[in-house]
């Protein structure tokens, strides 16, 4: 029987990305509870450290197709390796940085740490690993699993800067980091069989296939408002509910919960973000073996889309933060089994990791643009709302894209031509 048909939905090989995952995600999750505790110590407009955080995204981006070529040409664990030694360093010499420029240029070392230990790595040796039958939901279980550390990682360092400094948090960051070292045993995938020189020609070959493929293109498109969406949540949600969000009643729920700040509210709602996307993300990778994957993508852009006009509409109270958490959150992470698994599906599985990073390049575009704009129209408006409609519009421009995408094999394509 073949290998990868045979190859069970929970292995080594899943656990371990899933954990590195897990890790990563949850302290690029945390970046946005540090964004007043930062500008107040400095004295910083909003935008600096908004910015730092934008560098960090489009580094991400801009690593993510670099460090899946890496993985394929000289293996997977070198490329995670390197990634847990540049998430490592960027946080440590971030720590010691008392300036805007020397955070935000920085953070291109984050960033770039954030790519190797990220989705296009690693769904690539889990999907490389996985079944047919098992690959989208175990594409899934890989994506929930960064949701998972979204699940803990702003409150952890909400908690932690209650004992110690933003600093001192930083550097204990580094260390958790660098701990994932210690599941790369389990991730050993099969090596490559081809030549060094066949791989390069055959991935300039498929590269150019990809780029001619109008489908591709769309897919690109269609992820930018996905990052931009997702980046800014993270990065000024926890801000915006602590300026904007109504009184907590001392008498509720979330008072007896210990929830008795609106800056504790923020931090527990990216939280929230996490915990029902591990729910919406194993269900996308269920759904994504049944139906067409560029519908399900089409319908959780139009849900976002919704979910973030009604928000916006009505008053902002404790109330509304959790339902809109949820909401959003069920649709969070959901996009990247259907994305990858669409890559996957149209172009084949050898080049999954390079070309799945250059589509997350876009979606990192707009996770910068998200980012910086909120800071940047935050300074000069006072509020988040302006750079919350643009997310409400980018949304269903997605929605739109998707729709004419092909989603059949390219190579069955590329034959009917031939024969007609």
């Amino acid at each position: 029987m073949d290998r990868a048909r045979a190859a069970p939905l929970i292995s080594p090989i899943l656990i371990g990305g899933c954990l590195v995952l897990m890790v990563g995600f949850a302290i690029r999750a945390s970046f946005g509870v540090f964004q007043i505790p930062i500008a107040t110590e400095f004295g910083w407009p909003r935008a600096e450290f908004s910015l730092a955080i934008a560098i960090q995204n489009l580094a991400w981006g801009i690593g993510q197709p670099i460090f899946g070529a890496i993985a394929e040409r000289f293996g997977d664990r070198k490329a995670i390796v390197l990634g847990i030694v540049c998430y490592a360093a960027g946080l440590v010499l971030s720590s010691f940085a008392v300036t805007p420029g020397a955070h935000q240029t920085l953070e291109i070392l984050v960033g770039f740490g954030i790519a190797g230990m990220g989705f296009g790595v690693i769904l690539a040796i889990v999907g490389r690993a996985a079944s047919d039958d098992n690959r989208s939901m175990a594409l899934g279980i890989a994506t929930a699993a960064g949701s998972a550390g979204q699940v803990f990682g702003a409150p952890l360092a909400e908690w932690l800067l209650g004992f110690y400094t933003w600093q001192t948090v930083f550097l204990i960051f580094a260390g958790i980091v660098t701990a994932t070292i210690f599941a790369l045993p389990m991730m050993r995938s099969p090596a490559p069989s081809a030549t060094k020189a066949e791989l390069q020609d055959s991935m300039g070959a498929i590269l150019l296939k990809a780029f001619k493929d109008p489908s591709y293109s769309l897919i690109f498109v269609g992820f930018f408002s996905c990052g931009y969406q997702l980046a800014f949540v993270t990065a000024h949600f926890p801000a915006l509910v602590t300026e904007m969000c109504g009184p907590i009643d001392p008498n509720g729920v979330l008072w007896s919960m210990g929830i008795t700040s609106t800056s504790t509210l923020g931090a527990v709602a990216i939280s929230l973000i996490g915990l029902a996307n591990i729910a919406g993300t194993l269900y996308a990778g269920y759904l994504g073996k049944r139906f067409p994957k560029k519908y399900l993508l089409a319908g959780i852009y139009v849900g976002r889309t919704l979910a973030a006009a009604a928000f916006i509409l009505f008053p902002i109270t404790p109330l509304t933060v959790v339902l809109f958490s949820v909401a959003m959150g069920a649709l969070w992470l959901a996009t990247v089994p259907l994305t990858s698994g669409l890559i996957a599906h149209i172009y084949g599985l050898r080049y999954m990791g390079t070309l799945y990073g250059i589509i997350f390049f876009s979606h990192q575009l707009g996770s910068f643009l998200g980012v910086w704009l909120g800071g940047t129209l935050y300074d000069s408006t006072g509020s988040y709302v302006a750079v919350w409609w643009v997310g409400v519009g980018v949304g269903a421009l997605s929605a739109i894209v998707h729709l004419p995408v092909r989603e059949v094999p390219l190579g069955q394509r590329l034959e009917r031509r031939a024969v007609a």
